[in-house]
């Protein structure tokens, strides 16, 4: 992970004080404007790009990518020559690294000048989406990215006022961020960028600043149409630092922790530390790492757990050392998953001295434990084996964009581990880094992956035309960034890729990105296929065998005969013959679709079905239905996927498609706005599917889910199927009292049906068993019309920061939740708080995530309010959250006030 300098405890208080060291934010104060100035006419383009003929908003998600088209215009002049020397600390190479021409190419523009006048522009503060409060594109070929304007170019300018006292440190822009194509100048002067919008990087701005005056920021980004086959978002939508170092210092991302030796008894904990002397002289230096235990507090113990050799040594001007050493901790504390271990994290403090004073100190949590994985028995934490129950997220969090904020994140991580999860897949590029830091600090097992395409393009305007300049750059930026998170078991460098496809060209690729990560790391390197086969070259380039859809089989039913999309068997059995020494795992299971509350009829006798009108779909409402049977085309239901991995235990565990709905990707919908695969909806609201997972990932857990709900004027005396999720192994289902049977699980089977029930108005209840005990039991009552508002606030995820999470439900006179209430609601917000967004969870809304009113859907609307801190919170006037709707009683809610101000320190 970033190595940063933090607050220390009390035991480093005096060192801490004259440690030269700073990461400040510079998330606050940026001025933002869409466009260029007038006359630019593509003279900022970073390349040419190619002429995009046909949009192909709507191709099905596994369709074959295509070789792409290579376009060079000599006589266009571009920024590509001035962009790629910001790589050349990330390339290996020497001779390949990169000259920057000269010219200060821009450096006429009004935008990059320090006496322009932004003073018109809108005042936005980081992490910053500029797509997302819309409006949403509602005609046009824009489901594929979230129907948000995300395209286009945006300029963001801040000033910086540096002390003289700077003057003769090293000051560096760190960017964990920035979508896409990014162009920073700096006093006018074009410093660089980076064209792929998930990495991490930084420019050095020591020798353009002018200390002890103000200074002037401006970066350009350049996102273009037709790049992504989900929402990117747009803008500087992750945090910004400036870090201040003397010349001797820690280099950037300059700790590298491994434990390759783990045992009750003790650990080896090995550190190669870079340090790097960018002064003209040469200097006598001292360096020397300690290793302390972190508390539940995330505070660091006063006692060392191990202490390393003081390093003397003399590092010439320019020049760079790597210190290699391995120290020994008696009776770790060991990092692993919840529920059976506990996360526990260490700290390693490195302290660098010149002339008997500290000149850097530098602070890498991390974490000892020892991650195995086996052919026989999939994956092993600390000797114990641990199933893979995980689910896939894109990168935005639903109503609040592709913004990072670390409290929503938080929100989403502890939804899925209260359903059992304990792994994530970063789908499909590098996260946020505050993203890794949660996984570490609640015990969640991550596979990052870096790529979505290679040379082969999905979309006409995607990574593919940079892969060639700037793959190695981005991989090792992930790698060196990522690589001391221990919740991190696995690097995917790619998903689906068009390479799958193209022999040993592929595996090529494959084998010098699986080079790259050998240099910068030792964890096993995957990549999903959803294509490959066993006999193909690629999987032989894979430590581990990641299979997107394959082991369940890929349309293998009689229906797809003769379809021109892949069509595959069941393939774990195959995949393990061939490769007896590869463990195997399934990067993305299911995708199954179905809109929350939305239960459609008949309801089909098969265990997985594809999503057809009159079959599991409505092409005109544009849903799908909730009990959870269907899926997209080269996908299954949960059932047939619990099967497969039931009759293949030595497969290590799934990653579901998707954890939660995303923006862009409304696969079979494409005039939706968000996709319909996720086991949580955009807002946030558990789907059905969400208890059949806790079924199984949570087995000990008492437990037990009806569906549908049991409100249906006008289905009384037709048959309404239920059907039951539980974590027992029987249930009886009673309707008005009366037994509708009781039904025991077959072995192959993950719920409970009784598909004959006939509707009628009143009580429907169910009580489930477990080896002959009662185990649970849900009773859910007929709805009466709907009569008043209910504000509730999710306590967990509105804690310990700004964001409020409000469920507001539509409740009848005798407070049962009405599902089948659409009414529009109107919020207001009172106090020293603002209403940021609201959402329903329905992909076919189309209404501003900004609006004050928002129509339930399944009688439910959320609302995210952000508190405004204060440092004396006993004085602050009282938040009040306001909800009405016509024809209702309606309801107010006291927030809790936040007491205090984030102070911009390093996460």
């Amino acid at each position: 992970m970033a190595t940063a300098a933090v607050l220390l405890s009390p035991a480093f208080a005096g060192e801490a004080a004259a440690a030269p060291r700073e990461r400040l934010s510079l998330d606050e104060g940026w001025r933002f404007h869409r466009g260029d100035p007038p006359g630019v006419d593509g003279q900022l383009d970073y390349d040419v790009r190619p002429v995009v003929q046909d949009n192909e908003d709507g191709k099905a998600a596994d369709a074959r990518p295509q070789q792409a088209s290579r376009v060079r215009d000599d006589d266009h002049a571009v920024l590509r020559p001035w962009i790629l020397p910001t790589a050349n600390a990330l390339i290996a190479d020497p001779a390949h690294r990169h000259a920057r021409p000269p010219g200060n190419p821009g450096g006429e523009l009004p935008f990059v000048q320090r006496d322009y006048d932004d003073s018109t522009w809108p005042r936005v503060d980081l992490p910053h989406d500029w797509a997302i409060e819309g409006p949403f594109l509602v005609d046009g070929p824009y489901g594929g990215m979230g129907r948000l304007p995300s395209w286009g170019v945006g300029w963001y300018r801040r000033t910086l006022d540096l002390p003289a006292s700077d003057r003769g440190r090293r000051l560096a822009l760190e960017i964990d961020g920035a979508m896409s194509y990014a162009t920073v100048w700096c006093n006018g002067q074009l410093l660089g960028g980076w064209p792929y919008g998930y990495s991490s990087w930084q420019l050095d701005l020591s020798d353009c600043l002018r200390y002890g005056e103000r200074n002037q920021l401006a970066i350009r980004l350049d996102n273009p149409p037709d790049s992504a086959r989900w929402y990117p978002g747009g803008g500087l939508y992750r945090h910004v630092w400036l870090r201040k170092t003397a010349p001797l210092h820690v280099g950037h991302w300059g700790v590298r922790i491994e434990t390759p030796q783990v045992s009750a008894a003790s650990a080896a904990v090995r550190l190669r530390t870079t340090l790097r002397n960018e002064s003209a002289d040469a200097a006598r230096i001292e360096a020397s790492t300690a290793l302390y235990l972190l508390d539940a507090q995330d505070q660091v113990t006063r006692v060392a757990a191990a202490s390393g050799t003081t390093h003397q040594m003399t590092l010439a001007a320019g020049s760079t050392e790597v210190l290699d050493e391995t120290l020994t901790v008696a009776k770790p504390q060991l990092w692993g998953p919840p529920p059976t271990q506990q996360p526990h994290r260490y700290v390693a403090v490195t302290t660098v001295r010149a002339d008997g004073r500290v000149v850097d100190e530098v602070r890498t949590p991390f974490g000892i434990r020892d991650i195995r994985f086996d052919p026989q028995r999939g994956l092993q934490v600390n000797g114990e084996h641990i199933p893979l129950r995980g689910v896939n997220n894109h990168h935005d969090l639903g109503a609040l964009g592709a913004a990072f904020d670390a409290q929503a994140a938080e929100r989403q991580l502890r939804l899925l581990q209260q359903m059992g999860a304990n792994a994530v897949r970063m789908s499909h590029n590098p996260p946020a880094p505050e993203l890794l830091e949660l996984t570490d600090r609640m015990g969640l097992l991550v596979v990052d992956e870096i790529f979505d395409s290679w040379r082969m393009k999905k979309t006409p305007l995607d990574f593919h035309l940079v892969f060639d300049d700037w793959h190695e750059p981005d991989l090792r930026a992930m790698l060196r960034r990522d690589r001391n998170h221990p919740s991190i078991i696995l690097w995917s460098i790619g998903n689906e890729v068009g390479e799958q496809y193209s022999g040993e060209e592929g595996a090529a690729i494959a084998r010098s990105l699986r080079g790259i990560v050998r240099q910068e790391d030792t964890r096993p390197v995957t990549a999903a296929m959803n294509y490959a086969k066993p006999d193909m070259p690629l999987p032989a380039e894979l430590d581990v065998i990641g299979l997107n859809y394959q082991g369940e089989g890929i349309r293998d039913t009689p229906e797809f005969e003769g379809t021109e999309r892949i069509r595959t068997p069941p393939m774990y059995a195959a995949f393990h013959q061939r490769f007896p020494d590869k463990a195997i795992l399934s990067t993305e299971t299911a995708s199954t679709l179905s809109s929350r509350g939305v239960y459609l009829f008949p309801v089909t006798a098969e265990t997985s079905a594809p999503v057809r009108d009159g079959r599991g779909g409505d092409s005109l409402a544009r849903q799908a239905s909730a009990y959870e049977l269907h899926a997209v085309d080269f996908g299954a239901s949960p059932d047939k996927v619990f099967a497969a991995l039931d009759a293949h235990p030595f497969v290590a565990g799934e990653f579901v498609w998707t954890g939660f709905d995303y923006l862009g990707e409304p696969t079979p919908y494409y005039s939706s706005r968000s996709s319909y695969s996720g086991i949580i909806d955009l807002a946030g609201f558990a789907k059905d599917r969400y208890y059949l997972y806790q079924s199984r990932w949570r087995p000990q857990w008492p437990m037990v889910h009806l569906l549908p709900h049991w409100t249906w004027p006008g289905r009384e005396g037709q048959v309404t199927p239920v059907h039951v999720f539980t974590s027992g192994d029987e249930a009886e289902l009673f309707v008005n009292g009366v037994s509708q049977g009781r039904k025991r699980k077959a072995a192959g089977e993950y719920r409970l049906r009784w598909d004959q029930v006939v509707y009628q108005p009143g009580e429907l209840r169910v009580q489930a068993w477990r080896e002959g005990k009662p185990w649970a039991s849900e009773v859910v009552h007929t709805a009466g019309p709907a009569a008043r508002l209910q504000l509730q606030l999710e306590s967990q995820a509105s804690a310990g920061g700004p964001l409020a999470f409000v469920d507001a439900q539509v409740l009848d006179s005798e407070g049962r939740p009405v599902p089948t209430a659409r009414m529009p609601i109107r919020f207001r917000v009172e106090g020293p708080a603002t209403l940021v967004a609201t959402d329903n969870g329905d992909p076919t809304d189309m209404t501003a995530f900004p609006s004050a009113t928002r129509e339930a859907f399944g009688g439910r609307v959320l609302a995210i309010v952000r508190r405004q801190a204060h440092p004396h919170a006993a004085s602050q006037s009282p938040i009040r959250l306001h909800a009405e709707a016509d024809g209702l009683a309606p309801a107010e809610l006291l927030l809790p006030i936040q007491p205090t101000a984030s102070t911009g320190a390093t996460p």
